[in-house]
């Protein structure tokens, strides 16, 4: 039974983002918008969550008599949990379909947002970080998922981009939020305050989502016609091939990919956990300050992400060359960054610094979007599984950034150095490894697929 057709509940602008799309006659209905809506605010609590660490670390760090290099295992504990975990919960959703899925990661990692109010000493808060790092695995391959699955491929890149920016719109007020939390409730049940959201999203989500767009109630012929231009049709349980890891694993995208992702989490896992207390301890920032230049810096990773959406999708609609239009996004995002973020240092008022920082953060969302459908286009029907293994490639950077500079920083306190001067000197290292990651962009061809290297990759 269908639903009549109606106009959709969003704004001009958020239509216009996906300009391709609005060529859909007027008789078709619009829930792919209302699906897009429900991921947005999924990946807003995700880095909400994920994020609002960063700005509790003094106090925890206080609290538990931890040094910076301990607090750095506590927060590398939730990204190796996240790379162990990323493939398995992404081959569950090309599987089983992604609505059980999901619900099942938003409520485990919520619950453990609370118990992390409830550590009482490093062991304890390892062990809690390393589980919600757990919970976590899974939600962007899974998303990645439903975009495709409910996109048509030249909307992909644009709703991916707006995905994107809602995770650093969560990641830019995670600071503001939690200082304004610990303000009032303390650290502890400021945890338990922001585990809440996910939970109602989960019964929301679970409730109202359907994997396939056939099977949605609110669908109708004309909009689920529309969605399948181009797609893949959905597989689930012993119908889902088996993933061909053998052609996979000696694919020269997917290693190029990962290292893409390596270079550019080293980097944003500064700004994710340590960039406030960079600006409260290098740069004698306020603890109310450095939560609004840090929420600033990954405002800047937000309008990135959603530009670059916007941007790749339409170079390529302009020239048709996919090849150079994702490597061309790619190189020049990750090597302004680099250059942006070592140019940052050399500037003493902590605005111009953090703005700076900004527009790198910017630089590198901007590459992004390009890396998620590169993924997408050369994935098939694994990209679940094949997303979770490229995402989770990113994982030694992820971990080893906070190790890194909490040992750093450590390191040349030892020495007799104060202040920026033994903060400064590793942005050096952050930004040599961005340009890696860019060198890395141009050697990538997302004309050839993954998971069958003598067939040409789908036109997306």
């Amino acid at each position: 039974m269908h639903v009549p057709a109606r106009r959709p509940h969003y704004g001009i602008g958020a239509r216009m983002i996906l300009d391709r799309d609005m060529a859909l006659p007027e008789s078709a209905t619009w829930v792919r918008y209302r699906v897009l809506g429900m991921l947005c605010l999924l990946s807003f609590i995700l880095y909400l969550d994920r994020i609002c660490i960063s700005q509790a670390v003094k106090e925890i760090r206080r609290d538990l008599d931890l040094s910076n290099f301990a607090m750095g295992f506590v927060l590398s504990a939730f990204t190796v949990a996240y790379g162990l975990f990323e493939i398995p919960t992404g081959h569950w959703g090309d599987r089983y379909g992604s609505r059980g899925v999901l619900t099942r990661i938003v409520v485990w990692w919520s619950v453990f947002t609370v118990l992390t109010g409830a550590a009482t000493g490093l062991v304890m808060m390892i062990i809690v970080r390393f589980l919600f790092g757990a919970g976590e695995a899974g939600a962007l391959p899974n998303a990645a998922r439903v975009v495709a699955r409910w996109f048509p491929p030249a909307a992909r890149g644009s709703a991916q981009g707006i995905v994107i920016t809602s995770m650093l719109v969560g990641g830019m007020t995670a600071p503001v939020i939690t200082e304004q939390l610990i303000g009032e409730l303390g650290w502890r049940w400021s945890f338990v305050a922001l585990g809440v959201p996910g939970v109602l999203w989960a019964a929301a989500f679970y409730w109202w989502f359907r994997d396939d767009p056939a099977e949605h109630p609110a669908t109708n012929a004309r909009e689920r016609e529309h969605i399948a231009q181009g797609g893949v049709r959905p597989t689930h349980g012993n119908e889902h091939p088996a993933v061909p890891w053998r052609r996979v694993l000696t694919s020269a995208n997917v290693w190029l990919l990962g290292s893409v992702a390596t270079c550019g989490a080293f980097t944003t896992y500064l700004f994710f956990m340590w960039y406030p207390t960079y600006l409260k301890d290098g740069r004698g920032v306020s603890n109310e300050d450095a939560g609004w230049y840090a929420g600033m810096v990954l405002a800047g990773g937000a309008v990135g992400s959603i530009l670059g959406g916007r941007l790749s999708d339409w170079l390529v609609r302009r020239t048709g060359n996919r090849r150079w239009c994702r490597r061309g996004v790619g190189f020049v995002g990750l090597g302004s960054a680099g250059a942006l973020l070592v140019e940052s240092i050399f500037w003493d008022p902590p605005l111009i610094a953090a703005g700076l920082a900004a527009c790198a953060c910017l630089s590198i969302h901007l590459s992004l979007a390009s890396w998620w459908s590169a993924v997408t286009e050369i994935s098939g029907k694994h990209l679940g599984a094949l997303f979770g293994l490229m995402n989770s490639m990113g994982v030694p950077g992820a971990v080893a950034s906070p190790l890194f500079l909490g040992w750093f920083v450590d390191r040349l306190k030892d020495l007799g150095y104060t202040g920026r001067d033994q903060w400064d000197p590793a942005f050096y290292v952050y930004g040599s490894l961005l340009m890696v990651g860019a060198v890395c962009w141009l050697f990538i061809d997302v004309t050839k697929s993954a998971v069958a290297p003598d067939a040409p990759a789908p036109e997306f």
